[in-house]
């Protein structure tokens, strides 16, 4: 729940400062809505006389992050417009990001055939890796061989040197983490684990959103997944070695759930900032966003083409989600988000789709420049991923960029190579609930296809799922991130410390470093069509790959 920063005190000062305001508030017009009401600094006061001007009520607020929760009518945001106290205003019941296909992630399309049962998959498939290894080279955890990622990064050899420690948490800002999956189990910590998300069966336009609540009051327990995105994030950083499945870039580190997303995949304001202040407030060391704030693809303070209320809705986001990233890191908390998978030079964006996002059918094309950026994978503070194939180019849906690109990490590109293959994809786990709900496996618990593996290795079975994205990539980066935080970090209040500035730089100096293809425009041919994306910058930083491929046996190994 969200904690009010200054308690009764709060709601006491709201209620006396509408005793004696002396201009005449607008009347409530109609249903009431929730806002998110940001106010300049030092204006606090101002901002709580704007609202009540308004027609609008105080209800609570969040004085760490400078906002103020609002209750008004239709025209409470277009009468707030005007003072100059406010400086974002978001509804509170707004979808406000995305992590399921094929904004953030992308299921990996494959031509493959044939099913594989239950535990044999590993052992019996021989199609070969680009790094020349194949399904029957088996070593460390029963599907290993298939994590070409782990190998590209040296994540395996990372392992018996490095593979973190307890004392290092992890918060995934997710759909949820499937916490009773077997490879996941082991390192989840349910009592820090959060969930900050209540169910919407329907949207606005009573549309199926997240479909009909499990339990009583819409909000999902803390080891649940119903989306499956976030467990299989989790599963790249952290599934442990315990003889099943396979294993995480940081194989003993602890993995805190920190919900921010709904079961449908979307993402509202109130709980992405709630996410990143309660990971601050516990403790957390790194935490994993593989997911962009909309409904607004690309955030404009003032495009034209926008109205003053849609304005100011993304002046919240931009200015909100700033607040929280700032907060978070003066706490000690290094930020790894995903960089998107549009396609897209996040440095010359010129045209935006598919904003607003939310409720379907809002969208309109409208034109955009670098002065729009996406949050929070351009937002100040943040390490930002690209993601790569397994031959190691750019993977073709990663979005990329000289300004923002900091890293690379395995993403999975189902494309890289000839034909399509799932298994150019990223493996990780999968809630069996979700696949099953998906029509991925059959009635007797088998997948239907090459990109769903099942492991009964010791008897309990357990599912996994390829999948493509920078989403995909921005854990590799995490899990890397808690193998310095081990190494490195020192020992503070309740387990280790290692500012985020300095997690930053080992990043970089132990990072691969990759430089821009020849030629730097680099054709991808895809479904019959050709891209081209342009690679700028140096070997040392450049658009395709930031500071270089992120490193996990050197991270493991090296003495800055």
């Amino acid at each position: 729940m969200r904690r009010l920063a200054s308690g009764m005190t709060a709601l006491a000062a709201v209620v006396a400062l509408g005793a004696c305001s002396a201009p005449a508030p607008h009347k409530p017009a109609g249903q009431q809505a929730e806002y998110l009401v940001f106010y300049a600094g030092g204006r606090h006061g101002d901002a709580l006389e704007a609202i009540q001007r308004a027609g609008g009520t105080a209800v609570g607020e969040d004085a760490r992050l400078g906002y103020l929760m609002a209750k008004g009518g239709r025209s409470f945001v277009d009468a707030l417009d005007a003072n100059q106290a406010i400086v974002g205003v978001s509804p509170d019941d707004r979808r406000i990001g995305f992590a399921t296909t094929p904004r953030t992630e992308t299921t990996a399309p494959s031509t493959e055939t044939g099913a594989r049962r239950a535990g044999t998959a590993a052992r019996t498939e021989s199609a070969a890796f680009p790094d020349g290894s194949s399904f029957t080279k088996r070593t460390g955890e029963p599907l290993a061989g298939r994590q070409w990622d782990m190998r590209m990064i040296g994540a395996d050899r990372a392992h018996a040197k490095a593979p973190g420690t307890k004392q290092v948490l992890v918060g995934v800002i997710d759909t949820g983490v499937d916490g009773k999956h077997p490879d996941i189990a082991p390192n989840f910590n349910r009592q820090l684990s959060r969930n900050f998300v209540t169910d919407k069966p329907n949207d606005e336009y009573g549309e199926k959103l997240d479909g009909p609540c499990e339990v009583a009051g819409c909000k999902d327990p803390v080891d649940e997944d119903d989306d499956g995105h976030g467990t299989h994030v989790a599963s790249t950083i952290a599934s442990p070695i315990n003889g099943i499945g396979i294993a995480g870039v940081a194989p003993n580190v602890q993995i805190v759930n920190i919900r921010a997303g709904q079961d449908s995949g979307f993402f509202f304001l109130k709980p992405s900032l709630d996410a990143l202040t309660y990971a601050a407030d516990i403790g957390v060391d790194v935490v994993n966003m593989s997911y962009y704030v909309d409904p607004w693809l690309f955030n404009c303070a003032a495009n034209k083409s926008d109205t003053k209320k849609q304005q100011l809705e993304q002046r919240a986001i931009i200015t909100g989600m700033q607040r929280a990233l700032d907060y978070a890191r003066q706490k000690g908390v290094t930020l790894i988000t995903a960089l998107g998978n549009g396609s897209t030079d996040l440095g010359r964006p010129t045209a935006d789709k598919q904003s607003p996002g939310y409720p379907r059918g809002d969208e309109k094309e409208r034109r955009v420049d670098n002065s729009c950026i996406n949050v929070p994978a351009e937002s100040g503070g943040v390490i930002s991923v690209s993601a790569v194939g397994p031959s190691g180019r750019k993977a073709i849906y990663s979005d990329y960029g000289v300004e923002q690109t900091d890293l690379s990490a395995p993403g999975g590109d189902a494309l890289d190579g000839k034909d399509t293959k799932a298994t150019r994809s990223i493996l990780a786990a999968a809630p069996e609930r979700v696949l099953r709900a998906a029509g991925r496996i059959d009635a007797d618990g088998n997948p239907k296809g090459a990109d769903v593996v099942k492991d009964c290795t010791g008897g309990a079975c357990s599912y996994y799922q390829y999948l493509d994205g920078t989403s995909m990539a921005a854990p590799h980066a995490t899990g890397v991130a808690a193998i310095l935080i081990s190494r490195f970090g020192k020992p503070g209040k309740g387990g280790l410390d290692l500012a985020p500035a300095t997690v930053e730089t080992l990043l970089y100096e132990s990072a691969t470093p990759k430089g821009c293809p020849s030629p730097r425009q680099y054709v991808y041919k895809a479904y019959g069509e050709n891209v081209t994306h342009d690679c700028q910058g140096a070997q040392s930083r450049n658009g395709f790959y930031g500071h270089g491929i992120v490193d996990a046996w050197r991270a493991a190994t090296f003495e800055p």
